[in-house]
């Protein structure tokens, strides 16, 4: 490991941690899809299911109630119940069998509430009806009195059953949603605490093999500076800076070296003065002459060191920009890995955080919202010709930023979806709705059609290939969230036969009256 590079250090950390997070990435995925299908399954299934029981328990009630009417008063009105009945059972029959068709036994139960209803018409619906319409009530209703009532019963416990056991099936597939949202979120505690285990040994990588290192080769070559030119500068860590500690030992030894030479001459010069004391004169010139070499040699060599001090201190302070061109491109590489993986979450995350972290509800006027959100895109208005308009908007109670961040949406929304060669024209208005607000954003783009109006809200949902019309696809789930913690409801108007209108609702804080239909506000970018 010793012989390891900072850079390739940086390098196998940085895949380390993106190996561990991809694996916990599929496995979140594939949490993701099971618990999807698993909502998918309550939504569309386990709800209807209950809803259409209840309506086949209700639909055959009216069909007793409607016979024990006919036959106390003989008129046909009374006879309504029991028509809507027989449709109502029939409906809610085709539809439970349709839902059932992976559970038999459920189905089976259908079918014999099915063939237990028909036999209790045959045997005393049919004959009451019969008996009445022949003017014979007296018979008419004893025909719906007890035993009558008995084998009606038994439908209805029959029904009870089957929606006791929907009840049960709806419960097992609520227990797997929850199951599988626990793992998500243990998956991204488990993401969000490799990403921090990785930058604590990032950190602790550079404190030990860079900071470390360089702080005790300033010391080594204060030590030098000092005087000791016989101390040996021996560095251990990272091949980068053992390179350069071995650079720094290289010209101490040049220097020992040069001071060697300088002190043998001197004792050179000495021994001559010894031996030729009558050249006193001109020993005492050379010496002067030796001692200024010294001097200067001294000096003059003594620079390059104090040059190789300040580098070191300046490496010691900004180590980080004086690695090579390698080592810095895998450290920003590193640095911009983690920049992009907070941006996914963040989405889901808005999406998480709406309502959690709020600074509370104000007046809000939506006309200065809309405003602003036109201002906002003036850009991409200009670039495609198009147009907002908007009626007087009232103000309401909310987070400015969240609403503001809705009407821009939707407003983009419209700019981006336009029809090709066509200049997108988008129009707000608003009304009152009993104790709500309803808002409309209208425009005439390529529209949604009615089997997706739904659909569109639901996070990651896209109608369109990114390619064709680029986006993450959480807008309008961020919007439907917004909505909802403001306490309205979002919806596309499918209706509309040009474009798309999107209405949404949001409370009304005192019953006021509607506001005037003043002349349009207009805002065109030409």
């Amino acid at each position: 490991m010793k012989a390891w590079t900072l850079g390739a250090r940086v390098t196998a950390l940085s895949v380390a941690t993106a190996i561990v997070l991809g694996i916990i990435a599929a496995a979140a995925a594939g949490v993701a899809l099971g618990n999807r299908g698993e909502v998918d399954r309550l939504l569309n299934r386990d709800t209807p299911l209950a809803l259409n029981a209840q309506g086949l328990l209700t639909a055959l009630v009216n069909q007793e109630t409607g016979i024990r009417g006919y036959a106390l008063t003989g008129r046909s009105d009374d006879l309504q119940p029991y028509d809507q009945g027989v449709r109502g059972e029939a409906t809610s029959e085709a539809n439970l069998l349709r839902l059932l068709g992976d559970r038999p036994d459920l189905a089976g139960q259908v079918r014999q509430i099915q063939g237990e209803a028909a036999q209790w018409r045959a045997a005393i619906a049919m004959p009451v009806i019969e008996a009445v319409r022949a003017g014979d009530r007296t018979s008419a209703q004893a025909q719906v009195e007890v035993a009558a009532r008995n084998q009606f019963d038994i439908v209805r416990t029959d029904v009870g059953r089957l929606q006791d056991a929907i009840a049960d099936l709806r419960e097992q597939t609520v227990a797997s949603v929850k199951d599988s949202s626990r793992q998500l979120v243990e998956l991204l505690v488990a993401a969000g605490l490799v990403i921090l285990l990785a930058a604590v040994l990032l950190i602790v990588l550079l404190r030990y093999l860079v900071a470390r290192p360089v702080a005790h080769l300033a010391a080594e070559v204060r030590t030098v500076a000092g005087g000791d030119y016989e101390h040996i500068v021996v560095i251990d860590g990272p091949p980068e800076v053992t390179r350069l500690a071995g650079d720094v030992e290289s010209m101490r030894r040049r220097i020992v070296k040069d001071l060697r030479e300088v002190a043998r001459a001197r004792q050179g010069i000495e021994a001559a003065n010894r031996q030729l004391e009558q050249q006193t004169d001109e020993l005492t010139r050379s010496n002067r002459d030796l001692e200024q070499f010294a001097y200067v040699a001294s000096h003059d060599l003594q620079e390059p060191l104090r040059k190789v001090i300040s580098f070191c201190q300046l490496l010691q302070r900004r180590y980080a920009d004086q690695l090579d061109e390698r080592a810095n491109q895998y450290i920003a590489f590193a640095v911009d890995g983690a920049q992009r993986m907070q941006r996914l979450i963040n989405d889901l995350l808005a999406f998480s955080r709406i309502g959690r972290l709020t600074a509370g509800f104000t007046d809000v006027d939506l006309n200065a919202v809309v405003q602003e959100a036109v201002n906002q895109r003036e850009a991409a208005l200009a670039e495609t010709g198009g147009t907002v308009t908007w009626a007087d908007l009232p103000t309401v109670r909310g987070e400015e930023p969240l609403l503001s961040s809705l009407l821009g949406n939707l407003i983009s929304n419209s700019i981006k979806f336009r029809r090709p060669g066509e200049p997108p024209r988008v129009h707000l208005q608003a009304r009152r709705v009993g104790d709500e607000w309803e808002i409309s954003c209208q425009d005439n783009g390529i529209g949604i059609q009615s089997e997706y109006a739904d659909k569109v809200f639901v996070i990651f949902q896209r109608l369109h290939a990114k390619e064709v019309y680029p986006g993450t696809g959480i807008g309008l789930a961020i919007a439907k969230k917004i909505i909802e913690y403001h306490g309205g409801r979002i919806w596309v108007d499918t209706s509309t036969t040009e474009g798309t209108t999107i209405r949404l609702t949001l409370p009304a804080e005192s019953p006021v009256a509607q506001p005037a239909p003043a002349q349009p506000v207009e805002e065109v970018v030409p």
